[in-house]
């Protein structure tokens, strides 16, 4: 029997099929549906971790116990996560230890472009990619197999349009491996687990040894193979990007890597002298064609395919076509009659962050934000946020400006869940440095950005099991602030009057602003009304960007439809024109 599955939820059946015991994640798109699927195979302890490195420490303990372990991540998780990745690289593993690591190229939902095959390079592991489903099913099995063999965590990677595109995948529970239910005993070991210098010594030369046997261990696995054709042009080329290179040269001899580092050195060789031309198709860096110019080959690469963005079938086309390497004129497309209105993100009707943000932009704060859905308070009509860089660099950029005694008012905001990730350290940074900053946390009790997963604050396990809710508050409060005030969010006159006093205190602040996400609790109030005698259509309403909101020739309209109720629109009509539904 087959099924269409994502790539996310492949990964998640070839865990299942390979007898992974524990998989833990922190959310983050394009890899967030792998551990969620996870949850639903019960022989699969699944969690939702803090951050990206404690996912990783979490698996490693698993696979340190003999037990079979997965993590996953978006590609600058790794970047959280590399302390642990590297330590992982020297000690080894004893169960099967594979990293799914999620690129995005073209940048659909992250803040930078990396490739992350390069931290399979600097960490010494070897690094698996699949092209479809069914590979990516099959490779997780591959990948705990090849941990245990060689003693070394194994990174899968996969990207965007392979974690969210579905193919078919051939269903095979009667093939898996069963867990073992025995309770396992931890094995000490020195020599191998405590990486004091003169243990980690000893391990660096294992590490080198054991990448030598991977390198001749990738001349021979069927994870690479030739697929032969016309040898007028042969291509190298691995991932989702099989898939487009077999669509634009469908005669061409292939080489399609399904391991990634280390390379076949031979097999290129080898395959090279059988080709006229030599072309490398590769999304991002130019890993593979660095690798075939430093054995003195020539190749077509990067002067052709870019560096920068997302490939499709029809760009390798086009691209392919200008240099001459295909014969065939891609297609006309005619575009006349196509082009949809311009939908820029924002924040949903309701949201809990657009009063905030709407308070911060009356009083002309500079606003160091981070990541989370609150990034949209940078978007018009608010366009209150001023900086966003990586998980929890808001707090540590604030902190930085304010010591430089800069002019003006600044805030550090981020989310409840990034709070969790990376904010508390920058928080302790300005608390036991004598920092005066104000620090605000949009607490809507969830991971709403990625898509509602649960977070330490919610009080629900990714398993749906009842938890300890970790208040906010009280972590603050036991960090040592002693200045932290609690708002509504839709109560803007307040809200304005405690970060003023905050930011005039001279002293750290902690605001926590603290309403459940909308979209999570379903809430609906019934939906204000406009007094056409009393809107003088002034638009101060429409500086909230509530999609709801709608400007007609003679005033404000609201879309019943869209609208949930929150009156935030009503609270700050200057002509009170916009009645709540108890004011009607």
């Amino acid at each position: 029997m087959k099924k269409l599955l994502t790539g996310n939820e492949a990964f998640a059946y070839g865990a299942y099929l390979a007898g992974v015991q524990l998989a833990a994640a922190y959310p983050g798109t394009p890899s967030t549906e792998v551990v969620k699927n996870c949850a639903n195979y019960d022989t699969i302890y699944a969690e939702w971790s803090p951050n990206e490195k404690v996912s990783l420490d979490v698996a490693t303990g698993a696979s340190y116990s003999g037990r079979r372990a997965l993590c996953a991540m978006k590609h600058v998780g790794m970047n959280v996560a590399a302390d642990s990745l590297f330590s992982a690289s020297y000690t080894g593993i004893k169960g099967g230890l594979v990293i799914i690591n999620a690129d995005d190229p073209g940048q659909h939902s992250s803040q930078n472009e990396q490739d992350n095959r390069n931290y399979a390079r600097f960490a010494k592991v070897p690094m698996l990619e699949p092209s479809d489903s069914e590979e990516a099913k099959k490779f997780v099995r591959i990948g705990c197999e090849l941990s245990e063999q060689f003693d070394t965590p194994v990174i899968i990677r996969t990207t965007t349009r392979l974690s969210h595109s579905r193919t078919l995948v051939e269903i095979e529970d009667s093939n898996r491996v069963v867990p073992s239910q025995d309770i396992p005993e931890y094995e000490r070991n020195f020599a191998k687990y405590v990486m004091v210098p003169a243990a980690a010594r000893q391990r660096r030369v294992v590490v080198e040894e054991r990448l030598r046997k991977l390198e001749e261990y990738a001349e021979t696995t069927e994870l690479n193979r030739i697929e032969p054709g016309d040898d007028e042009i042969g291509i190298i080329t691995s991932g989702i990007i099989y898939q487009y290179a077999r669509e634009v040269f469908p005669t061409a001899n292939i080489l399609k890597l399904g391991m990634v580092w280390p390379l076949p050195t031979q097999m290129i060789q080898d395959f090279a002298k059988r080709v006229k031309k030599l072309v490398i198709i590769e999304e991002l860096d130019p890993i593979f064609e660095k690798h075939v110019r430093e054995l003195g080959l020539d190749c077509i690469g990067k002067e052709v395919y870019p560096m920068i963005g997302e490939f499709n079938p029809s760009l390798i086309r086009e691209l392919s076509y200008n240099a001459g390497l295909i014969k065939e004129a891609p297609p006309e497309v005619s575009c006349a009659n196509t082009e949809l209105p311009v939908r820029p993100p924002m924040l949903c009707p309701g949201c809990g962050h657009r009063g905030l943000f709407y308070a911060l932009k009356r009083l002309d704060v500079t606003v160091f934000g981070d990541i989370g859905c609150y990034t949209l308070g940078a978007a018009p009509p608010l366009s209150a946020v001023h900086t966003c860089t990586c998980m929890g660099a808001g707090f540590g950029l604030v902190h930085g400006v304010d010591k430089m005694g800069v002019k003006g008012q600044t805030v550090g905001v981020l989310g409840d869940s990034t709070f969790f990730h990376s904010g508390i350290h920058p928080m302790i940074d300005v608390l036991y440095n004598k920092g005066t900053s104000t620090l605000i946390i949009t607490d809507n009790r969830i991971t709403a950005m990625t898509g509602h997963q649960d977070n330490p604050g919610s009080g629900k396990t990714l398993l749906g099991e009842p938890a300890e809710r970790i208040d906010i508050e009280t972590v603050v409060r036991g960090l040592g602030a002693k200045r932290v005030e609690v708002v509504n969010p839709y109560e803007v006159d307040n809200v304005m009057k405690v970060v003023k006093e905050s930011i005039d205190a001279g002293e750290p602040s902690v605001i926590i602003a603290r309403y459940p996400c909308v979209l999570n609790t379903k809430e609906k109030h019934p939906v204000p009304a406009v007094d056409p005698e009393t809107c003088t259509n002034c638009g101060t309403c429409l500086k909230i960007g509530c999609p709801p909101l709608i400007k007609t020739e003679t005033q404000v309209a609201i879309d019943s439809i869209l609208c949930n109720g929150c009156g935030l629109c009503a609270r700050i009509c200057p002509f009170q024109a916009i009645k709540k539904a108890e004011e009607q």
